[in-house]
């Protein structure tokens, strides 16, 4: 009895966080100039698009997302954006929201060294990299860390208190 229990507890945990589902009404597919970093090379607008989310679990006490591409030719990838103690009442962050500062939630650093938002910038000839945006649902309301947590630390954290995550993708290349 305790067996079909403990399974049935499982198997409605994963039905609850079915529909939590990231949207963007700026990102289709590929990143558009808005979204491409502005340095290096390139010269975006470096603007964080505008995310939303739904169906977040029972339970949830806040958000984080992150931005990572995969791609990037270093051996671990590339964290692009870091946000987390959401409040567990917001269900977006606006477009540009990356490119301010705001008491509302954390911004931590990036692997381009600095808080915010940092765009694509994929090495000129590589092919189209990845570029994945993930919203988590948290069992707890804060992580107990700052601005200077780097994305490693920060992914510990989430990983360890993630109910449910919902992640988008897009493409950019450079020729």
């Amino acid at each position: 009895m305790k067996k079909v229990f403990i399974g049935f507890l499982c198997t409605a945990g994963l039905l609850l966080a079915q529909g939590f589902t990231l949207k963007s009404s700026d990102i289709s597919g590929q990143l558009s100039n808005k979204q491409v970093f502005n340095g290096s090379g390139c010269t975006g607008e470096n603007i964080s698009p505008k995310l939303s989310w739904e169906n977040a679990p029972t339970g949830t006490q806040s958000f984080a997302v992150m931005v990572y591409d995969p791609d990037a030719p270093t051996g671990s990838g590339w964290w692009h954006w870091v946000v987390f103690d959401i409040p567990k009442d917001k269900t977006s962050l606006q477009e540009g929201f990356g490119n301010s500062f705001s008491k509302m939630a954390i911004q931590s650093m990036t692997d381009f060294g600095k808080t915010g938002f940092g765009g694509a910038c994929p090495p000129v000839g590589d092919k189209p990299h990845r570029y994945i945006f993930t919203v988590f649902a948290l069992d707890i309301p804060s992580l107990g860390l700052d601005e200077n947590a780097k994305a490693a630390l920060v992914g510990f954290y989430l990983n360890a208190h993630t109910l449910a995550k919902a992640s988008l993708m897009a493409y950019y290349g450079r020729e």
